[in-house]
Parts: C-alpha cells; sequence; structure tokens
C-alpha cells in the first residue's frame, strides 16, 4: 500500500512541478511584487512554516496511529492531485501564514513519505508521552478522531486558501515571467546588437592598431626624414652663413665694380667716340683694301699676260730603275738668262741618225735639237717645284678667270704623276690637282677676311674614243658613258656641262683625295709598248668656282681645269695587227685625231681666225670656255730622257714649240 502523504506536502509538489515555467531569477526588481527579498530573508521566512508543517505532521502521525479509522484518513489522487473529506472550513490562526515567497525561489525538494496507519508516532525528546486508550474505549477513541478530523478539515480550508493564494500568484508570477521573456527577448536582441557592436568595434581596433604600427612606422621614417633634414638645415645653415659672408664680399667687390663701372663709362664713352673714329677710317681703309685687291688683280692678270696666255712648260722625268742610263751630253739644259742661277728656259736634244753616214764611211755627227720655252724642268726637279711656277696661275681662278693646265706627251713621260702624283699618298709627290685645291682652299680663306666667300664644285671626266664617261660614277652608274653628253646649261647660257655625271661640292682635301681615289679605279688603262699602264683616255678635271663680295655687290666665276691628255704615240704601219692590236690601233686615231683637233684650235685662237673647230673633238669642246679670248692656258710637254724615245720626244717638243708660238688675245675676268 501506498503511503499517505500530507496535503501540505501534496501542495508544495504540485506548486514545485510548476516552476519549470520560470526560467531563470531575475535579478531585476518588479514593481508591487512580493519577491523582493533575496534568498536568506525568504529562507528565515519559511522557517515557521517549517514548524507548522512539522507540527502538522505530529499531529497526523498520532493520528494515523489509531486502525479503526482507515477512511477517514487522506488519499492521494491520480496525477499528484490530493482529496480532502468534506468538512467544516475553519481558517485556523497558525495555518495563515504564507509560503509563495518561499515556493518562487526554493528549490523542489523531497516529498515527505506519510506514516502507515497504526503505527505510532515517536515520543517526542524531552516531552511526555501521550497514554494509548485501551481497546474497549471506543467512545474515546472516537472523541479523539472527531478531534482528527476537525483539524484535518481546518487543515484542507486552510490549504485550500492557500492553493488559491498560491495559484494566484502563480498566475502574477507567469505574468510576469511572460513580461521577463519579452524583456529578455529585448534584452537578448539589445545584447545580439552589443556583441556585434563589439565585434564591429573588435575589428576597427584590429584596424586602428594596424593603422597605428603603419603610422608608428611612417613616423618612424618622418622621424629619420626629420633629422636628415635637420642635418640637412644645419649644413645650409653654414652654407648661408658662408653666401652671407661671400655676398657681403660681392657687395664690397659690387661697390668697387660700381665705382670702377663710373670710371669705365666715362671711358667707354671716350673709346666709342674713338672707335667712332677707327669705324669711319677701317670703312675707309676698307675702301681702299678692297682697291688695292683690285688692282693686285689687275696687276696680276697683267702679270700673267705678260708671260702669256699661253704659256708652255717641258719637263723630263728621271730614269726609272730598271731603265738604260742616256749617253752623257743626250739631253742639255742650259743656264737661264740671268745665269746659273735663273731657273732654265732652254733645252737642247742630240740625235744621233744611224742611216746618214760620211763619205769616208764614218758615222754623222748628232743632229743638235734647240728648244725654248716658258720654264724648263730637268729630271730633278720636285713636284712643289714644279707647283710653285703655275701657283699663281691657279690663283687667277679666284680672280675670275678661266683657267687649263694640259700634261701633253708620249705614253710613259710622267704626264698622270704631274697631275695627280705618285701612289701611296706621299705629300712629297703630290701632283698639281690636290697641291692646286690646297692653294685654291687657303687663298679663299685669307680672302674672307676681306668679305670675298668662295664655294668649289668639282667633277671628274675621261673621253675615250670620242666617248664622254663620268670617273665618279658609284654602283650601277659604272660604265655607262655613252649616258655622258656636253650640253649647255641652259638656253641662252655659254656655260657648259657634262650630262649625268656627277658634280660634287668640295671644301677640304680631303674630299679631294677620296674622288681622285675614285676617279684614278675608273680610269680606262691598257698596256702598250711604251708602258704597262698606259692612259687610253683624256681625263679632265674640271673646278667649277664661285665668289661672292656682299659688302662690294660683287661676283665672279671661273673654271679651273687639269687634264692630263692621252699618250701621244704615232702609228707604226708596219706592225701586225691582231684583234688587240686593232683596238689599240682604234685608240691612238682617236687619241691623235683629238690632239691635232687642239692644235687646230690653238692656231685659230693665235690667228685670230672667224672659225674656231671646236666641235672637231669632244675634248676642245668640253673646254671651249676655258680655250679662247679671256681663258689662260699652260702646257706641260713631258718627254721622256731615254734615247729610244728621241723620236717621240721630238715630236712632242715641235708640237709644244708651236703652241708656245701662239697669242691669244687679252684675258678678261668673268664678273658680275
Amino acid at each position: 500500500m501506498e503511503p499517505q502523504r500530507s496535503p501540505l506536502l501534496e501542495v508544495k509538489g504540485n506548486i514545485e512541478l510548476k516552476r519549470p515555467l520560470v526560467k531563470a531569477p531575475s535579478r531585476l526588481p518588479l514593481p508591487g511584487s512580493r519577491f523582493k527579498r533575496g534568498p536568506d530573508q525568504m529562507e528565515d521566512a519559511l522557517e515557521p512554516e517549517k514548524k507548522r508543517t512539522r507540527g502538522l505532521g505530529t499531529a497526523s502521525k498520532f493520528a494515523t496511529s489509531y486502525p479503526r479509522a482507515p477512511a477517514l484518513t487522506t488519499v492521494p489522487q491520480a496525477q499528484g492531485q490530493t482529496a480532502a473529506p468534506k468538512v467544516p472550513k475553519k481558517i485556523a490562526p497558525r495555518c495563515s501564514t504564507a509560503v509563495a515567497p518561499v515556493l518562487k525561489n526554493q528549490k523542489p525538494g523531497p516529498a515527505v513519505p506519510a506514516k502507515k496507519p497504526g503505527t505510532a508516532a515517536p515520543p517526542k525528546p524531552g516531552g511526555k508521552k501521550p497514554s494509548k486508550r485501551p481497546a474497549w474505549d471506543l467512545k474515546g477513541q472516537l472523541c479523539d478522531l472527531n478531534t482528527e478530523l476537525k483539524c484535518c478539515r481546518e487543515r484542507t480550508q486552510t490549504l485550500d486558501q492557500e492553493n488559491q493564494q498560491l495559484r494566484d500568484q502563480l498566475r502574477e508570477a507567469q505574468q510576469q515571467a511572460t513580461a521577463l521573456g519579452a524583456e529578455r527577448r529585448t534584452l537578448e536582441g539589445e545584447l545580439a546588437r552589443v556583441r556585434a557592436q563589439a565585434e564591429q568595434g573588435q575589428q576597427e581596433l584590429g584596424n586602428l592598431s594596424a593603422r597605428v604600427l603603419e603610422l608608428e612606422e611612417w613616423l618612424g621614417t618622418q622621424e629619420g626624414l626629420v633629422q636628415g633634414l635637420q642635418k640637412e638645415q644645419l649644413e645650409l645653415q653654414e652654407e648661408r652663413r658662408g653666401l652671407v659672408i661671400r655676398l657681403e664680399e660681392q657687395e664690397r667687390r659690387l661697390q668697387a665694380s660700381e665705382a670702377a663701372l663710373s670710371d669705365s663709362q666715362a671711358e667707354v664713352a671716350s673709346l666709342r667716340q674713338e672707335a667712332a673714329a677707327q669705324a669711319a677710317l677701317l670703312a675707309e681703309r676698307g675702301e681702299r683694301l678692297h682697291g688695292l685687291e683690285m688692282e693686285r688683280r689687275r696687276l696680276h692678270n697683267q702679270l700673267q699676260e705678260l708671260k702669256g696666255n699661253i704659256r708652255v712648260f717641258c719637263r723630263v722625268r728621271p730614269v726609272l730603275p730598271g731603265e738604260p742610263s742616256p749617253a752623257p751630253g743626250f739631253l742639255l739644259f742650259p743656264p737661264g738668262p740671268g745665269g746659273p742661277s735663273d731657273p732654265p728656259t732652254h733645252l737642247s736634244l742630240f740625235r744621233s741618225d744611224e742611216r746618214r753616214g760620211t763619205l769616208s764611211g764614218m758615222p754623222a755627227a748628232p743632229t743638235r735639237h734647240d728648244f725654248s720655252f716658258d720654264r724648263v724642268f730637268p729630271p730633278g726637279s720636285r713636284q712643289d717645284e714644279v707647283f710653285e711656277e703655275i701657283a699663281m696661275l691657279v690663283q687667277s681662278a679666284l680672280d675670275g678667270y678661266p683657267v687649263c693646265i694640259f700634261a701633253y706627251g708620249q705614253t710613259g713621260s710622267g704626264k698622270t704623276f704631274t697631275m695627280e702624283g705618285g701612289p701611296g699618298g706621299d705629300p712629297q709627290v703630290e701632283g698639281l690637282i690636290p697641291r692646286a685645291l690646297r692653294h685654291l682652299f687657303s687663298v679663299a680663306g685669307e680672302l674672307s677676311s676681306q668679305g670675298w666667300t668662295y664655294s668649289f664644285v668639282a667633277s671628274y671626266v675621261e673621253i675615250y674614243n670620242e666617248t664622254v664617261r663620268d670617273l665618279l660614277a658609284t654602283g650601277t652608274r659604272k660604265g655607262q658613258g655613252g649616258e655622258c653628253e656636253i650640253r649647255r646649261a641652259g638656253p641662252g647660257s655659254e656655260e657648259l656641262i657634262v650630262t649625268n655625271a656627277r658634280y660634287v661640292p668640295v671644301s677640304c682635301e680631303k674630299e679631294v683625295e677620296a674622288l681622285l681615289h675614285l676617279a684614278r679605279q675608273n680610269r680606262a688603262v691598257a698596256r702598250t709598248a711604251q708602258n704597262e699602264r698606259s692612259s687610253r683616255s683624256h681625263s679632265v678635271f674640271q673646278l667649277q668656282i664661285s665668289g661672292e663680295h656682299t659688302g662690294q655687290g660683287l661676283q665672279c666665276g671661273a673654271p679651273l681645269n687639269l687634264v692630263d691628255l692621252a699618250g701621244s704615240e704615232r702609228l707604226d704601219p708596219g706592225l701586225a695587227l691582231g684583234r688587240e692590236e686593232r683596238e689599240r690601233l682604234r685608240e691612238t686615231q682617236a687619241i691623235n685625231s683629238s690632239l691635232s683637233t687642239l692644235g687646230l684650235v690653238i692656231m685659230a685662237l693665235s690667228n685670230k681666225e672667224s672659225h674656231v673647230p671646236y666641235r672637231n673633238s669632244k675634248l676642245t669642246y668640253l673646254l671651249q670656255n676655258s680655250l679662247g679670248g679671256s681663258a689662260k692656258m699652260l702646257m706641260f710637254v713631258n718627254i721622256s730622257p731615254l734615247e729610244e724615245n728621241v723620236s717621240e720626244s721630238l715630236n712632242s717638243l715641235r708640237f709644244a714649240s708651236k703652241v708656245n708660238q701662239c697669242v691669244i688675245g687679252t684675258a678678261q675676268a668673268n664678273r658680275k
């Protein structure tokens, strides 16, 4: 049989079963609530209730010791509810104590087991043992049971009231719990927001920490920079102090300079007056210098005319290694009119003719041939001596007079050596062309101080078998000499040009050397009986000179022609002609024809004939403006010192003597 439980304990159990509705005790005070006391105060309030409960339990135990009335005891119902017998409800003064404050904050305790009926309550210590009624005293027992029943009813009524109060308190507590739940949710939302703000604050704190580290690093850099700047500032301050000292010194010097300047200004004023006088004097002397220069040109030209507008120089080349030495007295160079100190102007050549003989059978005496020229250069003459004689003539080209210099003679007589010089670039053996241009560049530089400016344009052509070829052609234009023709520069112009030929401006010796080197590679040469490498064409180096004096408004221009003529050999009619010999024969015929035309042109100019056969040869046609009237000519006749070449040497000397006898009219400068 299940032990009986006290009604108060059952009510406590029912209340404790409903406690999970309150999740956690809130520390927030509720207005008007009875739960304002702390846990210690609630325990103090619970002590009297416990005492009262123990008192009730004692009475209950005492009542259950009577076995005769078991039906009147309380029996627990299903689902934890207690049923009490219906008795008149009386409120006992001791049962009015409130237990609700204790139930809310007190944890549920173990239920007090009910005592079995018939068991006697243990006697209270220190108290009197109740006397047990005898079994026959039924009336006494009934009175006791009635008394106990009355007490139980009173307790039941008290418990019902307390239960109602507890329910009211429970309802109020539930309402408070609902309010606290809403408040809790609000607080949880606020807590989540605060946590989010805290996380954001932590993140911002991390960013700020990184920023602080970065700023600290930047601050360290800036501090280093500041230290450097401070150091630099100190240096600048030192420099400033030095500059201040220098400035003070400069100011003192400036003051001294200003004082000197004031003195200098007065001196400058006087110097300006003197300079104006000097400028007027300089202008006057400039005019006088210009007049003297023009007078120098006139006298220079007059001197050249006195020497002859057509002059002939004879040059005898030296005997080369491996050649036989001529017999003594074969060539004689009589002294000049002034004695041995004068340069020679005569040459005597002795020729012995084995075909002639005397009646006694002895060979005839050698025949002496005397020739007179403007100058004769023996075999030992140097290149600079030769150029010295023609330097004044070359300078006439700067004065505006056309100049033409020929090198005439048989093959191997030294014509090319005279005009271009020897191989190897040795300055001692430079020919007339490089020396003439060096002289012109030098004189033009000197005249620039007098207001003259000059420009030079060079061309180099050859006439081979009456065909004009450009010796300065490069690349694919080499060998296209047939395309070059002699034409006038323009309608009504007297200037002649060679079409498709290169005209190269030159201003220094290096450019001239490059042109001469290119021309030597392109010139037509061949082997002949007189020379291993014979020039088989006439080469014509033309330098067009243009001068201008802007102050006086004067202009002048003239060509300088330096011509290396082809070898002048006579034909041997008894020579057996092969293919190569026939080619040499045609070359020799063309050469002799052009040389004959040159002689005819010079004779016609000397005789002042109305018709001059310039067009009979490409050579004379090209040199037309440098042969007649205002032109100045000089011919080098080059001969060999060998006896085996005496016939060709005599022919060259006789041709040169005829040219030397010619006289051309007075030359006139080409001025504008």
